[in-house]
Parts: C-alpha cells; structure tokens; sequence
C-alpha cells in the first residue's frame, strides 16, 4: 500500500512538471502557443482524434526546437539550473 502511494505520487510529481515545462514553454514562445491553442480549439473531435499522431509530432519538434534555441541563449542559467537539480536531489536521496 505504501509502495503503491509512492509510485503514485512520484507519477503525480513527473506529470506536474511536464506540465509546467509545458506552461513555461507556452508562456515563452509565440509558436508553442499557437501550436496549443490549435490543438485544443478544435472544430471537429473526430477529425482531431485521427490527426492527433501528426499534431503530437509537430508539437514535439517545435518544443524541442524553442528548447534548443533557449538553451543556446541561455547556456550558464541552463547549467547552473542542472547543477542545483543534481545537487537537490543528491540531497533528497540521503
């Protein structure tokens, strides 16, 4: 029982951070809005469900894209934010 609310909470965790990586990259870029906004306004549900591989497809490459290209502006904040995320859950582990 206690495993079971661990692995829970830990899914609950990993969804809540996918989640604002999402919104932080929305709020940031232009594009990855647009390409939210278009997904979620859609006119017909059944035409949205057979095109949804492609559109998952497209989002991914274009989040990855703003995640590359603010990378490269923002190399020494990106590697100092790694280096406390390594360092924080070093702590948390012992």
């Amino acid at each position: 029982m206690v495993r079971l609310r661990r692995v829970f909470g830990d899914a609950l965790v990993s969804a809540a951070v996918a989640g604002s990586l999402l919104l932080i990259l929305v709020a940031a870029d232009d594009r990855v809005r647009d390409q939210v906004m278009g997904r979620f306004g859609a006119a017909h549900p059944s035409t949205a469900l057979t095109q949804a591989g492609g559109h998952v497809r497209d989002l991914a490459a274009i989040i990855l894209d703003t995640v590359r290209n603010q990378s490269l502006e923002h190399a020494p904040l990106l590697i100092f934010v790694l280096v406390a995320t390594v360092l924080l859950l070093a702590m948390s582990r012992t």
